[in-house]
């Protein structure tokens, strides 16, 4: 199973002596922003700075974060010079594309930028009602981003308007699942100084089923790490899971049993064996 992305930090792109802070922060991820990190100013030499982020990444081996390139949505003045620009980068930076609008938008994205993984955001109602069709369209994983989504809803911004985004998470968590993509990964928590609110709103996302968090700033990671990561009960169950169904195989058993007289089917194994891929990762 592929080392799941529990926690993916945002680095601007402009800012090149941030670079190696970022890639040492503790992330699984890191995504190199060339959209609202950047001011209108900045893009040009923003573009320039992904070839400096890419040889300080490949220094590191095989030990280096994942990376995705955050680029400019499309329409945006800047968006077809960012995909070129990603295009020169290896393979394995990916696309992280915003305001997604539609499965199009994805395949104009794949086109512009061939042979790498495309990561769509979607930050609209519009979106959100076509959730599926994106998920759907060939791309390695979808997310919210919830600053425009907030503001089109009529949401508080903060805590208060948790409540107000608990329908829209769900549709993303529900078509990621049917489309058999990875879990996917909560908004940015925008107030870096509430660390007690982001481990709360991580904790409610965990249960709707995300599967970890972007974050804006290294001090977000131990927390977002800590609501996403399988307690030892949870560990243990999943193990044990693990354990009977290659027990019931090696000795040609047909009863997928615990020892509480739980039925294992496949859905739990497979549950388990992800909670087991997010412990060690």
């Amino acid at each position: 199973m592929t080392r799941p992305i529990i926690v993916a930090l945002y680095a601007p792109a402009d800012r090149p002596e941030r670079f190696e802070k970022a890639l040492d922060a503790g992330a699984d991820a890191v995504i190199v922003d060339l959209e609202d990190a950047v001011t209108a100013s900045r893009k040009d030499a923003a573009r320039e700075a992904l070839g400096e982020f890419a040889a300080l990444w490949s220094a590191r081996g095989e030990g280096a974060p994942a990376v995705q390139v955050r680029v400019n949505a499309r329409g945006a003045a800047w968006h077809a010079a960012d995909l070129a620009a990603v295009a020169d980068l290896p393979t394995v930076f990916g696309v992280r594309l915003p305001k997604t609008q539609s499965a199009d938008d994805v395949a104009a994205a794949r086109a512009a930028a061939p042979g790498r993984d495309v990561h769509a955001l979607l930050e609209s109602a519009l979106s959100i009602e076509r959730a599926f069709e994106i998920a759907a369209s060939g791309v390695a994983a979808i997310s919210t981003g919830e600053a425009d989504l907030r503001a089109e809803l009529g949401v508080p911004a903060g805590s208060p308007g948790e409540a107000g985004l608990a329908w829209s998470r769900s549709r993303i968590v529900n078509a990621a699942a049917a489309a058999g993509l990875p879990a996917p990964l909560m908004a940015v928590h925008a107030d870096v100084a509430d660390l007690d609110g982001l481990e709360a709103s991580c904790r409610s996302g965990r249960v709707l089923g995300f599967g970890g968090r972007t974050a804006v700033h290294p001090r977000q990671i131990a927390v977002i790490r800590r609501a996403f990561t399988p307690d030892a009960a949870e560990i243990a169950r999943a193990q044990s899971i693990v354990d009977r169904v290659r027990s019931a195989a090696a000795d040609g058993s047909g009863a997928f049993l615990l020892e509480d007289g739980t039925f294992i089917d496949v859905a739990m194994v497979r549950a388990a064996e992800r909670v087991l891929a997010v412990a060690v990762s």
